[in-house]
């Protein structure tokens, strides 16, 4: 790309992620090779069937922290959720990579972008892990504030 919009892209503050992407294999011939193989197994093992049982376990544990404090809003749709975190005043995005980073210590993996935390327990895990994450996350929160 252009200079002056690689440029534009970096001016966030020292902790962010200014250009943030992982689209480097899309459209390989490997990487749609591999997707087609997994899509296989998922219909094979009826993992798709297996995400819409887990759904209303992920939904009860994720809304559960909604009056967590510093917790904004929460919301899910199949095996994703998202829990939007209140800012910290003048450091946007900060308060989510201090929780991402001491969840991650606590052996759980997030994703997050600007002060939004997602959660996507695969497909194969249990009701009793999905209870394990959220509260993971509740006593990360807790630790946080």
């Amino acid at each position: 790309m252009r200079k002056e919009i690689y440029d534009a892209f970096m001016t966030g503050p020292d902790y962010a992620i200014e250009f943030f992407h992982g689209y480097t294999y899309s459209g390989h011939p490997m990487a749609a090779a591999a997707a087609h193989a997994t899509l296989d197994v998922m219909q094979e093992e009826g993992l798709i069937e297996r995400a819409r049982y887990l759904e209303p376990a992920l939904e009860e544990a994720v809304h559960a922290l909604r009056e967590e404090s510093g917790v904004a809003d929460v919301r899910n749709i199949g095996l994703a959720a998202a829990i939007d975190l209140e800012p910290w005043a003048g450091q946007p995005g900060r308060r989510a990579l201090q929780v991402f980073e001491a969840a991650l210590r606590a052996g759980l993996m997030l994703r997050y972008t600007g002060d939004t935390l997602a959660m996507a327990p695969p497909f194969i895990a249990s009701k009793g892990e999905i209870v394990r994450m959220a509260d993971i996350l509740r006593g990360v929160l807790r630790a946080s504030n």
